[in-house]
């Protein structure tokens, strides 16, 4: 059986075909577009946004795997066949990479970093105190699944308080956890705002003005959740009426990011290019290969899409 792959552009497909020689020698790795592949032959995909109808054509496909944590770029194609099980991405680098990012944007915003960046900007030395530490701040994070569970682990190294919210509360050491109905006292006490919710139906535009009067006067925000569950203009009008202080982005409804967009302008916002837990091609590999095994042997897939949940 064939693995195709579709993540990044057709020229790292030899780097590709490297590491998944190093994680399963007897793997053969083509491009998803390649002519001279055979549908037939095609068991497995990892893909990154695959052109609709696409997977559709392939008759004995067994497994996709999404190259990223999110999986709407695959269930949006009306096609796309909801025999063939959907296994988003994760494993150990994965969440390592999501901690780091989230923990680097709250310290960021906790030492006041979009005023320094701006400062920089225009040359201008604009020497402040930081308000508190992280042992005095309260970061709140919405969505407690894997990549959740490994920020709060680190934040809570470096000091800061962690809370958690999801939808059914849950018990985790050293964090303050609630469940959908105590969303309103979750946010009151989030000093810093970060977003990792799944992408479903119910939390697209759920980062919005409501959620963001809850928060505390001066509060930030960060998301590397999803794109669509933020809701921009009610973000800038926030930062702008001074009730927020600050945002690290890394997710938006349109990727790129368009160069007109005032997000990369505004002084109070850093923007990173979706790259907050993008594991590196050797740790993706690997995590495929794994996944392929789990599948043939019959045993649980990780990180497994429902439909009926819509992450």
């Amino acid at each position: 059986m064939i693995l195709c792959v579709k993540s990044g552009a057709p020229s790292t497909l030899p780097d590709w075909q490297r590491v998944f020689a190093a994680a399963d020698p007897a793997l053969q790795v083509r491009w998803l577009a390649d002519p001279a592949v055979d549908p037939d032959e095609v068991g497995y995909v990892f893909v990154w946004e695959p052109p609709p109808g696409v997977l559709a054509t392939l008759p004995r496909l067994r497994l996709i795997v999404s190259s990223g944590a999110g999986v709407d770029h695959i269930v949006n194609d009306p096609a796309w066949p909801r025999h063939v099980p959907i296994v988003r991405m994760g494993g150990e680098e994965t969440g390592q990479r999501m901690a780091e990012y989230v923990t680097l944007a709250c310290l960021g915003l906790l030492r006041g970093l979009p005023r320094i960046i701006a400062g920089q900007r225009a040359q201008r030395w604009d020497h402040f105190d930081a308000p508190r530490t992280a042992a005095e701040t309260r970061v709140g994070i919405m969505g407690l699944g894997n990549l959740g569970l490994e920020a709060a682990r680190m934040l809570g190294a470096v000091g800061f308080r962690v809370a958690g919210w999801s939808r059914t509360a849950k018990v985790v050491p050293g964090v303050a956890c609630y469940g959908a109905g105590e969303r309103d006292a979750f946010l009151e006490q989030s000093d810093l705002l970060v977003n990792l919710l799944p992408d479903t139906p119910a939390t697209k535009g759920a980062i919005d003005a409501a959620t963001f009067a809850k928060l505390p006067p001066g509060a930030a925000v960060v998301n590397a959740g999803r794109g669509p569950q933020l809701v921009m203009e009610d973000l800038l009008a926030a930062l702008d009426a001074g009730h927020l202080s600050g945002a690290v982005l890394d997710v938006f409804e349109t990727e790129p990011l368009p160069e007109a967009h005032p997000a990369w302008t505004h002084p109070k916002v850093i923007v990173t290019p979706h790259l907050a837990s993008l594991a590196s091609r050797a740790a993706r590999a690997r995590y495929v290969v794994e996944a392929i095994a789990t599948h043939a042997r019959g045993g649980a897939l990780p990180n497994l899409y429902d439909p009926a949940r819509g992450y």
